[in-house]
């Protein structure tokens, strides 16, 4: 690597570590919106495993089916908060501020990423030891179990790069409501809940080809929890779309926010 070379990558990485301190510096200054999106995965974890019921047509604990699938699901959801916060600071003129600085293009959506990464990984935590508490385990070891979180955390850093483009497309945050209705059926047509097994033949096909599905199916495997795998193609081969959807996610999404951010107000 030249040198030159070398120094455009260390002011890169030192305007989007700027960028992710000032948002941390945010959180700071909003704990209960902080404390909101931490509980309320929480809250629909033990809805759905004491109030609503799930893991039907599962053979095996429906705790320790539903906790891994509720960790997808909060890995893929809860892109409010980003959302909002990018659509606030387009509003307010905050990103042409930035943008007329000597900093490098898109160290503020990296920044932005960074910081919900680490709200991420608080929300993993909380979550997995509330599902210990309510029993779930794993079964297949320290490795897989650290393997399984990667996984989970890769599906968020897709999810986060697509809520942040979506936010420049909604551009005001009136509008982050209506985008995200449009998001939750995804998370609702996949095996989170329930087994495609139960469901008919066309709609499980629809279920398991999910990008949410194909990462629940995987850590349920790694984790050792039932409904690893259904013995179709997608279930057998789980892990590799858990991986290969995110990657492609986020080849699809990141250069697009990157894009639009380098073009808003011109």
């Amino acid at each position: 690597m030249s040198t030159a070379t070398a120094g455009r990558v260390g002011w890169a990485l030192t305007d989007s570590w700027t960028m992710t301190r000032r948002e941390l510096a945010r959180w700071a200054r909003q704990p209960v919106q902080v404390a909101v999106g931490l509980v309320f995965p929480v809250m629909l974890l033990l809805m759905f495993n004491y109030l609503v019921g799930g893991g039907s047509g599962v053979d095996g604990d429906n705790t320790e089916f539903l906790v891994p699938g509720m960790l997808a699901l909060t890995m893929a959801f809860g892109l409010e908060g980003t959302m909002l916060a990018v659509t606030q600071d387009l509003n307010k003129g905050v990103i042409d501020r930035f943008r007329s600085m000597p900093m490098v293009p898109g160290a503020v959506l990296a920044g932005r990423n960074a910081a919900d990464m680490l709200q991420s990984v608080a929300a993993l935590a909380v979550m997995t030891g509330v599902g210990y508490a309510l029993g779930w385990r794993w079964h297949n070891g320290t490795a897989a179990a650290l393997a399984a979180l990667g996984l989970l955390l890769l599906l968020r850093f897709a999810m986060l790069w697509a809520g942040i483009q979506l936010a420049m497309v909604a551009g005001r945050p009136e509008m982050v409501q209506a985008v995200q209705i449009l998001v939750w059926p995804v998370g609702f047509l996949s095996n989170v809940f329930a087994s495609p097994e139960s469901m008919p033949g066309w709609l499980g096909a629809v279920v398991e080809w999910n990008p949410m599905s194909a990462t629940a199916t995987a850590v349920r495997g790694l984790f050792g929890n039932p409904g690893g795998s259904t013995g179709t193609w997608a279930a057998e081969h789980a892990e590799l779309l858990a991986g290969l959807w995110p990657v492609a996610l986020t080849a699809v999404f990141l250069p697009l926010a990157v894009r639009r951010f380098a073009h808003l107000s011109r």
